[in-house]
Order: C-alpha cells, then structure tokens, then sequence
C-alpha cells in the first residue's frame, strides 16, 4: 500500500546538457527539492541550477568505470523518501530512454512509496538539433529508432534487416565501444557502406564534437570521439549554416538558481 503521507519521489530529466535544454517543470522540482541524487551525466549547467541549501548526492555510473551498484542508488532513494524530503532523482537526457527508470521505481514501489515523473530532452533529439536535422521526414523515414549498442548481454541484437534499409534513421545509445560489431552487422545485412552517420559527443555541452562518417567509416569516427556520444545513423549535417544555440540574442535571459 502506497503512504500518501510522504513526498513522492520526483524523478526527472536533465536533458543531455545545457540548461537551455531543460524544462521548466524539472526546474521548478529542483527548486522545490530537499534532496537531489543526480547521475555522472548531468550538466554543469543543469547541477547550477540546484539551490546551494538542497542537499546533492552524486550517484553516477560510469560504463566499463567506476560506477555506483544500482542497489545503493536504490537503497539512498527508499531511505531519503523515507525520511520525509522531497527527493528529485536527477538523470541525464530522459529517465524512460535507457535510464534504469523501471528498476527504480519497482524499489519505491516495493516499500509503499510514491512517485511522479518528469521526462526531459533525450540526447537524440538535441544532437538531431545540433547537426541542423529532423528525425523523421516524409519520403525518408516513417520510423525512428532508438536502440542500444550494450545491453545486459554484451553487443545488442538489433533488427539488423530492418535497420540496413535505404532511409533508415536510427540513434544508438551506448554504441562507441560497439561500432565495429554495429557495422559488421548492418553490412551483412545488405546496409550500403556510404549510409551517412554523425557521431555526436558531449551533447549540448561546451565541449561538444561531431564526427561526419559513412557506414564505412563508423569504427573511426567512434573511435576519435572521447566523451559520451549518440550515432546517429541515416544523418549527416546539415551543409546549411546553422547558429549555435548561444548565438541566439533574442534568448529568455539566463535561468539563475534561487539562493
């Protein structure tokens, strides 16, 4: 039985970097917070934007690094929700996209605790932004897929047929370490080695890179990219000239943290 008597725990998206890629509601939650236990690929930006009274726990993990276990960020959600603070569970991008959000949650639910959630940009669609694309366009693709390079099992099994066809779009997730075996497997399956992909690291941040590769030379591209990166397959930049989201003057002025 749920206990309506304590603050639900909020569990929200930070988009996957800039302050000006989060929403308002994630930024009225962290206002509102007690305590804020936030992943390793929250922004700087966003981590700004918590009040410095609220209480911040990092709780990040890292792969094949130093990572806390996800019993321990399970086990710090129960006990702060416990304790009567308004927790907001901070997550890079959107919770639902890859985010461990379903094991969370089953924690809470399994110890009668309530829960709200707040999606936020997921790293796709702001890295789709950076290169000047759209997802989805007529005439291309009908279908945008978001799959994952690692699951639970090691490389993952993709609809490799359906992913190697003329117009496909795809981001994959977690795919750097994975690209050579993403390329084997599209080209088995018929994919056309000049299929444009982006490689696009660091989303959003200051130090964001893209890396402009074909099929053919995916490996490569993954390989030069150092931070966390999303690959875009079917996508290259756009050759038109595109601002970047800074340049824009006409922008709200700067979101500052209340004291």
């Amino acid at each position: 039985m749920t206990d309506t008597t304590l603050h639900p725990v909020t569990f929200a998206g930070a988009g996957p970097g800039a302050a000006a890629h989060l929403t308002l509601g994630v930024l009225a939650a962290l206002q509102a917070a007690e305590v804020v236990i936030h992943d390793r690929l929250v922004g700087p930006e966003v981590l700004a934007l918590i009040p410095a009274h609220v209480r911040r726990i990092d709780m990040g993990k890292e792969g094949f690094g130093p990572s806390a276990a996800q019993g321990d960020i399970n086990a710090a959600l129960v006990a702060h929700a416990q304790s009567g603070a308004r927790v907001v569970r901070l997550k890079g991008g959107d919770p639902g996209i890859f985010g461990r959000l379903d094991e969370e949650i089953e924690a809470l639910e399994a110890h009668g605790l309530a829960f709200t959630l707040l999606p936020g940009l997921t790293a796709a669609t702001v890295a789709a932004a950076e290169i000047g694309q759209s997802l989805t366009r007529r005439g291309r693709n009908a279908a945008l897929r978001i799959v994952t390079g690692h699951d639970m099992d090691g490389f993952a099994e993709q609809d490799w047929r359906g992913l190697a066809r003329k117009g496909e779009v795809a981001a994959i997730y977690m795919g750097k370490s994975s690209a050579r075996f993403l390329q084997g497997r599209l080209m088995m399956h018929g994919a056309d080695p000049a299929t444009p992909v982006t490689v696009v690291e660091n989303v959003s941040r200051p130090d964001q890179r893209r890396h402009e590769a074909t099929l053919a030379t995916l490996p490569e591209a993954a390989q030069a990219a150092r931070g966390p990166a999303v690959i875009l397959l079917g996508l290259s930049p756009r050759k038109a000239a595109r601002l970047p989201l800074s340049a824009l003057s006409d922008l709200p002025p700067k979101i500052e943290a209340l004291p």
